[in-house]
């Protein structure tokens, strides 16, 4: 008989060597399986990566042999999971910025709701940058564009419960950025694809001391190329889309 529910973590890390440990261990305490990717971290990172996977139970370290971005780590660890029959795929990112105490309410949406891509809404404090606010402000108005409502109210965090299924059909068929890119990409082509979207409220920090890689002239124009990409899609789905809205 197929296992509805078979959730597990996939904890992209590059050089996050200092806050990693204490995201495994919130994802352990929810009693979850947990694929640590290694996108090319440094010798520290890489180093704390083995010494934290090697003590801590069912947690499986996969190691990218140069950095490849976020969303090649983490399409690593939906293969990897997918192959070892898991059904979700809780995606943290290792830089401390989600609130873990979130991750069973995540779960629990995800297991009333298998089918569903369940999606963080971050709820910001003063510590966020405010280039960052109004870069997240255009991103979100272009994303509306693309999908012709307000069904999406944030595209950017990446705290979600991705149904594996729905996600491993996209990736046999579409391209997705693999990159800064991902978050926004992956989200927009599974609404095109009809894959329920479900929200919860959380917490989204920026610590003081928190490592930041993203690069403002090659991370812009990467998401500048994946706005005219989804606008170009949106010209071949426009017809599915209005009918979507009459409906």
């Amino acid at each position: 008989m197929p296992v509805d529910f078979l959730p597990c973590s996939i904890v992209p890390v590059y050089d996050h060597e200092r806050t990693v440990a204490r995201v495994l261990e919130a994802v352990r305490a929810a009693r979850l399986p947990c694929f640590l990717v290694d996108d090319g971290s440094s010798p520290p990172c890489a180093r704390e990566l083995e010494r934290i996977a090697a003590r801590t139970e069912e947690t499986q370290l996969l190691r990218l042999p140069a950095n490849r971005g976020k969303g090649r780590a983490v399409i690593a660890g939906f293969e990897a999971a997918a192959a070892q029959g898991f059904t979700h795929a809780l995606q943290v990112d290792a830089d401390g910025q989600h609130s873990l105490e979130d991750v069973p309410r995540l779960l629990e949406e995800a297991r009333a709701h298998p089918q569903a891509l369940i999606c963080g809404r971050p709820v910001f404090d003063a510590s966020m940058p405010a280039v960052r606010r109004y870069g997240r402000y255009l991103t979100h108005a272009l994303v509306w564009l693309e999908t012709l409502s307000l069904d999406i109210p944030d595209s950017l965090c990446g705290f979600r419960v991705y149904p594996l299924r729905a996600v491993m059909e996209l990736l046999r068929q579409e391209h997705v950025g693999a990159r800064m890119d991902f978050d926004v990409e992956i989200l927009v082509r599974l609404y095109w694809r009809h894959v329920p979207l479900r929200w919860l409220s959380t917490r989204v920090v920026y610590p003081r001391d928190g490592v930041s890689h993203f690069r403002l002239l090659r991370d812009n124009a990467r998401m500048v190329a994946l706005q005219l990409r989804l606008l170009s899609g949106l010209l071949l789905r426009l017809p599915a889309l209005v009918s979507r809205k009459l409906t």
